[in-house]
């Protein structure tokens, strides 16, 4: 004899239909659509410059490596999203901690990262040293999106 939804405690309804709900989510962490510095120059191009690297300047990888260089810490903030969940947490809670832990991994790492210098007009033009590090606008506009996966 099948089981079905209905057989379950309301405990263990309400935890799976949060584990359906999470299925369809899904937490989008960088720069949102509109974001722009001042003169209206877009974030998310700037940081796909940086990223990606241009005829003039070498690729500093942020995004890429806030996740390659943390795959341990990842896996346990996924983990978190079941824990919430099975402890009567909502699917919106566990995703809101996970992308805010995840925007924290790619401000850090702007700042941390380890990248190639800047080149020395970059650093009298700037006055820092400090590869992705200008005005820090960049690195305060990372932020995060809950979203219908497909979206």
């Amino acid at each position: 004899m099948a089981l079905s939804i209905s057989d379950l405690t309301p405990e263990g309804r309400r935890y799976f239909e949060q584990l359906q709900k999470l299925s369809r989510l899904e937490v989008q962490v960088g720069f949102q659509e509109g974001q722009t510095y001042e003169d209206g120059t877009s974030l998310a191009d700037v940081a796909a410059y940086n990223e990606l690297g241009t005829s003039d300047s070498p690729a500093r990888p942020f995004m890429r490596q806030s996740f390659e260089n943390h795959e341990s810490e990842l896996k346990a903030a996924c983990e978190q999203v079941n824990k919430t969940l099975a402890e009567g947490g909502t699917t919106e809670k566990a995703l809101k901690d996970l992308g805010v832990f995840c925007k924290g991994l790619v401000q850090q790492e702007i700042v941390d990262g380890g990248f190639v210098a800047n080149k020395p007009s970059t650093i009298k033009k700037k006055k820092s040293e400090q590869p992705l590090i200008d005005t820090g606008h960049m690195r305060q506009s990372v932020d995060f999106v809950i979203k219908e996966r497909g979206d």
